[in-house]
């Protein structure tokens, strides 16, 4: 076991994306270690990447100096049950992406006084174009705040908070969003099928105007609403639908959908406890 080994407690997509980019940037398959139950994820794992597969938490955790969970939140508490007495004996950096579990149960579960980064990553880190939001809490060292860091960054981008409290706003901005995007773009879609676009003509318009609007966002440097001005002229086509929208009270219904997703990460955590 090395300083920088990690156990993956299960083996589903996130964990594979995360898995992926870490050996892409370097990190020795012999250092990854992957508890899976199901065979074949688990056989999956170590054929595409060289990692060391185990059936269980405890076998993988083991031998890492770092856990990252990556299980349901719903099932959490009982794995966190066969690892506690492992977390008491080895005190291991425990890195959590389940959402709405907070980093108080994660340590009440381990036995206390455990260092807790709670994670937040999105789905385009399975293509390596993620972002994830992070929590540290006040056991974490500089040095395994830095490893967090490097384990998540490799799906994307890191953006920490300081307040554990944030991490549902968090999960309700970007953990959830880009589900958002998606029911955009099958509005879009649908309306420029009724409009008389052939559907394949519609889905690449629709697909290849949000991929290069993202795009904008990124690469730009300004603000959102300031991108937005620049092509909304006056009296055109974009200024009756944007009208359209706010009419219909499109900024309250998007602040009502984050707050509700918001909402429901706090209950996950009251469920769970």
């Amino acid at each position: 076991m090395t300083d920088s080994s990690i156990a993956f407690i299960g083996g589903g997509n996130m964990a594979r994306s995360l898995i992926a980019g870490l050996v892409r940037q370097g990190t020795p398959a012999a250092d990854i270690h992957v508890a899976e139950p199901v065979a074949a994820l688990r056989d999956a794992l170590a054929a595409d990447f060289g990692v060391s597969p185990h059936a269980t938490a405890s076998e993988a955790a083991a031998q890492a100096g770092a856990w990252l969970l990556a299980v349901k939140p719903q099932v959490l508490r009982e794995v966190c049950a066969t690892l506690h007495a492992l977390a008491t004996a080895k005190r291991p950096l425990l890195v959590s992406i389940a959402a709405g579990i907070t980093s108080a149960q994660l340590d009440r579960w381990l036995g206390g006084n455990i260092a807790v980064v709670r994670a937040m990553p999105n789905t385009p880190a399975l293509l390596g174009a993620g972002v994830t939001g992070l929590y540290a809490t006040a056991q974490v060292t500089a040095a395994q705040r830095a490893q967090a860091d490097r384990v998540l960054s490799s799906a994307g981008r890191t953006v920490w908070v300081d307040d554990e409290a944030l991490m549902d706003s968090v999960t309700a901005v970007s953990g959830s969003g880009p589900a958002y995007v998606f029911l955009l773009a099958e509005a879009m879609e649908a309306a420029g099928i009724a409009q008389g676009l052939p559907p394949e003509a519609a889905r690449t318009l629709v697909q290849q105007t949000l991929l290069g609007a993202s795009r904008m966002l990124d690469e730009a440097g300004e603000a959102p609403a300031e991108l937005r001005r620049r092509v909304t002229s006056p009296g055109g086509t974009t200024h009756a639908a944007i009208e359209a929208f706010q009419a219909g009270g499109f900024e309250p219904l998007v602040a009502k959908a984050l707050a509700a997703a918001q909402a429901r990460g706090r209950e996950l955590s009251a469920a769970n406890d």
